[in-house]
């Protein structure tokens, strides 16, 4: 599975698959319906507190990275991540979309990281698989 990143004001495309908005904050003169989303998940996105201290200033992103990965070890953001990816399991793509300007700098390009690494370990665990074929109703 792709997991892919796409600004919010980028035209919804049939290679997306499971669209997600990451943002805390619904992008700025987008109606719902435009946007195209299959799921809203703002409370893995960083806090506000963090989010007000970054301030999409690049001298702050390795700092940001940090705090929000930090952020990222709660147990329900964590538990939100996996259910979003047993919930996209059949498709070949989740795109994680975002408002921000800039394109290197923002929460979505942390948690496309943070996607791949935990669809990896998933896919590679046996206990995973069980999981997994629970979740879809197939028998193991």
């Amino acid at each position: 599975m792709e997991i892919l990143i796409k600004r919010a004001y980028e035209k919804p495309g049939a290679e997306d698959g499971f669209r997600i908005l990451v943002d805390r904050l619904w992008p700025r003169g987008i109606k719902k319906q435009d946007l195209r989303l299959d799921a809203w998940t703002k409370d893995i996105a960083p806090s506000t507190e963090l989010r007000k201290w970054f301030g999409h200033d690049p001298k702050r992103w390795r700092e940001f990275c940090a705090r929000y990965k930090n952020e990222l070890k709660n147990p329900n953001m964590r538990l939100q991540i996996t259910q979003t990816l047993h919930a996209a399991q059949d498709l070949s793509a989740i795109t994680l979309v975002y408002g921000a300007k800039d394109t290197e700098h923002n929460e979505a390009v942390v948690l496309q990281g943070i996607f791949k690494r935990i669809a990896a370990s998933e896919s590679n665990a046996p206990q995973a698989r069980t999981i997994r074929s629970k979740v879809s109703g197939a028998d193991t």
